[in-house]
């Protein structure tokens, strides 16, 4: 095989794009031998030794003049056969090495029809850097999808980064580049050098890494993620057959790099945040933790939301066994874990997923649809197969190698409306002449589906903040597929009462029960999210009005609120002790207010016992999205504030009565209904001393006679503390 004079520029000038049909090893054919080849940038000499068959010929390739191509050839064998490169350079070093350019590819036709298809649920095993024995050799194949590049090359400390050594072969019509590379371990730094099509250069980072270097910097590092010794298999079992729908759950949302440092500032490792987190949300009582997103993002201050390693826990607090270890921690503490993802956008860096093969390749091109003007990010393509693939395998990746519980996605209503927060003109209709995103729609109904069914017990939370219908029910009934939703409905009315002065208060009750005339539409998680204590809106104890006594008082009752209105429960850090300050990401959490005075240490002790009361009750969670399973007993007493409502199972037995009173008077005596005569005892009182209150209350109980108030068959005369929350449950139960 003699090579034309456009074949030997193509590979001098790295132009071909199947550089192993002309370097390696080849039969010249008619019994005239075979030639090697090889392009070795820093050689001065080049020899062919044999491996295992020593019968073979050893000879001496030569430099093709003025260029770095090595050629030799020799008569003594007709068929290829395996055999080492033995390169010496111009210092007199010698290495020794299988040629790269002697393997076969690592991805079959199956796998490239499957991801071509959108249908590769595991094509994180196939694409980037993976650590292989081929033919008995160890390195890492790397694959990378680049469809319109020009050339790709990968560039590493292996190879002294430079592009010549490690040109990378199209596969065919799949845009799937592909190199097997020996002798590259585990820790190795890489990235891809992608020609476009109109000859630019570009270093980029690699979309499927699984380990990268701490921000700024931004090389890939080859890594194994399969390596971690799990111990959590019971909890794994036991996840499968999770009804979470009527189960507790009560999440605390944390961002792991501001939760808590060392004492020089320093944040903890995933590694070193493992003991003192799983102490702390077993002593509070929390069911699940949530992680603000945790793939490698190299803005900081974005808290995760801008992502430039989709496969990757970030390298800022460890290596990704440290983060394997730390939830493998949290399930043998019976702690469920929930991440933070964000498949909505993606930010412009240059050496990451934007114009990636120098075209708009995981965007759109136009920017009336890739384009997120609030956040300057761009928009994944939904509509084509790969991109789609490339997130949905992301989902599966972080359940099957991290092992995680649920995935809270980020900005699902910028996904589901092609003209979110835009103006006439600024946006491109569907097929059909409407505003959804016909394409993103299809992608979360597929996401949804195959996470559910490849991942039993795992759940999907939407961010949606619009009247999208059905965000929460199975897609073959038309529904979008999630496990959960935020009620963004609810979190805005409430703390907008919340945050009014009482005397207010009796003008806007209907902000606190409004959410139950369409609570029965989807299953609803209740949040008091970061986004609630941060860009000037002050902490959640800084939006409550008057005094500290006022407002550790209303905060203990709308946490109150919280926990035993219907829904899930999700409380951001710092709140569950009064943080005073907005949240920093750049420091911690105020821990030192717990010695500051009564008030916030009493605040987290009436979290640790609200969480303690509604993990013990099943009236509190069990019936969550039953219609049997709560009614009001009084909302209409506005000019009191006062409001009252009865938590039961779904067959109405083992009534929990919850009776706020929202103002700062104390009212006694206060009549309620009650479904229920005879003794009922207080099971919580949010102005218990205890907890920085007045202790006034109903430290007996009350007992219910057959006196019918509020539609109720019995009633009882009740104290209501200023600013207090009762709760009661009939002794017999």
């Amino acid at each position: 095989m003699i090579l034309t004079a456009d074949e030997l520029r193509s590979i001098i000038e790295l132009k071909h794009q199947s550089p192993h049909s002309l370097l390696g090893m080849h039969p010249l054919g008619d019994g005239a031998g075979l030639v090697v080849r090889a392009l070795l940038p820093d050689a001065a000499k080049v020899e062919i030794q044999p491996v295992h068959q020593k019968d073979r010929p050893a000879f001496e390739l030569s430099r093709v003049p003025n260029t770095d191509l090595f050629e030799g050839r020799t008569t003594a064998a007709g068929r290829v056969y395996a055999y080492d490169l033995v390169v010496t350079n111009h210092q007199g070093h010698v290495r020794r090495t299988r040629d790269p350019y002697s393997f076969l590819p690592t991805l079959g036709e199956t796998d490239l029809f499957l991801f071509g298809k959108g249908d590769e649920r595991k094509i994180y095993e196939k694409l980037g850097a993976q650590l292989r024995v081929v033919d008995g050799v160890h390195g890492a194949s790397f694959a990378v999808w680049a469809p319109n590049a020009a050339r790709v090359s990968v560039v590493g400390a292996f190879n002294n980064w430079d592009g010549r050594c490690h040109s990378m072969r199209l596969l065919g019509a799949s845009g799937v580049w592909e190199i097997f590379i020996p002798g590259v371990a585990e820790g190795a730094h890489y990235k891809f050098e992608i020609r476009d099509r109109a000859g630019r250069v570009k270093l980029k980072t690699d979309p499927f890494g699984f380990f990268f270097e701490i921000p700024p910097k931004n090389a890939a590092i080859v890594w194994n993620t399969k390596k971690f010794n799990w111990t959590d298999s019971d909890w794994m079992e036991k996840r499968r057959h999770h009804e979470c729908l009527r189960s507790p759950i009560s999440i605390y949302e944390i961002h792991p790099g501001s939760w808590r440092k060392k004492s020089a500032g320093e944040s903890w490792s995933w590694r070193e945040l493992a003991d003192p987190l799983v102490l702390y949300l077993q002593r509070m009582g929390f069911t699940h933790v949530e992680f603000l997103p945790v793939a490698e993002h190299a803005f900081y201050p974005s808290w995760g939301y801008q992502v430039t390693g989709y496969y990757a826990p970030t390298s800022r607090y460890g290596l990704p066994e440290d983060f394997q270890f730390l939830v493998n921690a949290l399930h043998q503490a019976g702690i469920g874990v929930i991440l933070d993802w964000v498949p909505a956008h993606f930010p412009r860096d240059d050496w990451a997923l934007a114009r990636f093969d120098g075209t708009a390749l995981f965007e759109h091109d136009d920017p009336r649809r890739g384009e997120h003007r609030d956040w300057g990010t761009l928009i994944f393509n939904y509509g084509r197969h790969e991109v789609s693939n490339f997130l949905v395998a992301n989902a599966l990746y972080w359940c099957d190698r991290f092992h995680v519980d649920g995935l809270r996605v980020d900005a699902v209503a910028s996904m589901l409306y092609l003209d979110y927060s835009r103006g006439e003109g600024e946006w491109v209709p569907n097929a059909f002449g409407g505003r959804e995103n016909l394409e993103a729609l299809d992608f979360i109904r597929k996401f949804n589906h195959i996470t559910h069914t490849e991942f039993p017990g795992v759940v999907t939370i939407a961010e949606e903040s619009t009247a999208w219908p059905q965000v929460t029910r199975p897609p073959y009934l038309g529904g979008l597929g999630f496990s959960f939703k935020w009620n963004m409905g609810w979190m805005h009315d409430t703390l907008n009462y919340f945050s009014r002065d009482p005397v207010f208060r009796k003008f806007h009750q209907n902000n606190l029960t409004f959410a139950m005339l369409y609570h029965h539409h989807e299953n609803f998680i209740l949040p008091l999210s970061h986004d609630e204590v941060v860009h000037g809106k002050a902490s959640l104890l800084g939006r409550m009005p008057g005094d500290d006594w006022l407002k550790f008082a209303n905060l203990r009752a709308l946490l109150a609120y919280q926990w035993l209105f219907p829904g899930k429960k999700l409380l951001f850090m710092g709140a569950e002790f009064g943080q005073r300050a907005e949240w920093n990401e750049n420091g911690q959490l105020d821990w030192w207010l717990l010695d500051a005075g009564p008030y916030h240490r009493g605040l987290q002790k009436f979290v640790e016992d609200l969480n303690k009361i509604y993990r013990a009750n099943p009236s509190l969670w069990q019936s969550d999205y039953d219609p049997g399973g709560f009614y009001w007993i009084d909302c209409a007493d506005n000019e009191n504030s006062v409001l009252s409502f009865i938590r039961q199972k779904p067959d109405g037995s083992d009534p929990i009565a919850v009776v706020l009173n929202l103002t700062p008077v104390m009212r006694w005596p206060y009549r309620v209904g009650l479904p229920r005569s005879g003794h009922w005892r207080e099971i919580l009182n949010s102005d218990a001393a205890i907890y920085g209150g007045g202790n006034r209350g109903n430290l007996g109980g009350v007992w219910s006679t057959p006196w019918r108030w509020h539609t109720q068959p019995n009633s009882a005369e009740l104290c209501l503390a200023p600013l207090g929350v009762t709760v009661l449950q009939p002794s017999s139960q």
